[in-house]
């Protein structure tokens, strides 16, 4: 399940074109603003997303859809309604991946396991941008596209790119190191709103396996 998120988007050929241009200069200065704002200014984001596994023959393996909520620094929840139900839960010390059809739930500490990651970048707090690095702009049919490529070559994923349409977040695409694209579209995006802080707790059911360990908050010293 964690995989599954972070890779994320897809069947776009978004090669960046030609040397750059003045033109061209300007549009990166816009995408590298829009990402800025993006993680500086955007506390909040719940929205719907649908998202499409394709493989490197460009066939689509696999698709799904669902609900996300973001509340940074470091907690939110994917939730999976199809093709099977699934939550990805972070709660700023750790991920919480429980596939209710299996009856198991799967923990990592959160730090350890987004660092160098697209989720650390959707998620994280001002400090995620440092490790990442900014490979230009271009913009088609109206969605600015920014690549982005992590500084960290053994992150498990090549680029990121990032579709800003009237300077929201609506599209996102990664490619992995298996050759592999998720494309992610959202829909009815809303930000800044406040969300239940309950959708960032998990609480493992009585009734389901529990894989891994959880990281303990630290006691307040005295």
């Amino acid at each position: 399940m964690i995989k599954k998120i972070l890779p994320l988007l897809a069947v776009l050929a978004l090669g960046l074109v030609g040397p750059t241009t003045w033109a061209q200069a300007r549009v990166d200065e816009v995408g590298e603003r829009l990402v800025n704002e993006f993680v500086n200014d955007v506390i909040t984001l719940q929205g719907r997303f649908e998202q499409s596994l394709i493989d490197a023959e460009g066939v689509v393996i696999e698709r799904s859809s669902g609900t996300l909520e973001i509340e940074r620094p470091g907690r939110f929840r994917w939730s999976y309604s199809e093709p099977y139900e699934q939550w990805l839960v972070a709660d700023g010390l750790n991920i919480w991946s429980y596939d209710v059809d299996l009856a198991q739930v799967t923990v990592k500490a959160q730090a350890k396991a987004l660092a160098n990651t697209p989720a650390l970048l959707l998620g994280g707090g001002e400090d995620a941008l440092s490790q990442f690095s900014f490979d230009g702009s271009m913009v088609e049919k109206g969605t600015t596209w920014v690549r982005m490529i992590p500084i960290d070559s053994k992150s498990g994923f090549e680029r990121m790119e990032l579709g800003f349409m009237n300077g929201h977040l609506t599209r996102m695409v990664f490619f992995d190191n298996l050759e592999q694209t998720t494309l992610v579209a959202l829909y009815d995006v809303t930000t800044n709103e406040p969300i239940d802080s309950e959708r960032f707790d998990f609480r493992v059911p009585d009734d389901v396996d529990l894989v891994g360990t959880p990281v303990l908050a630290e006691e307040p010293t005295r």
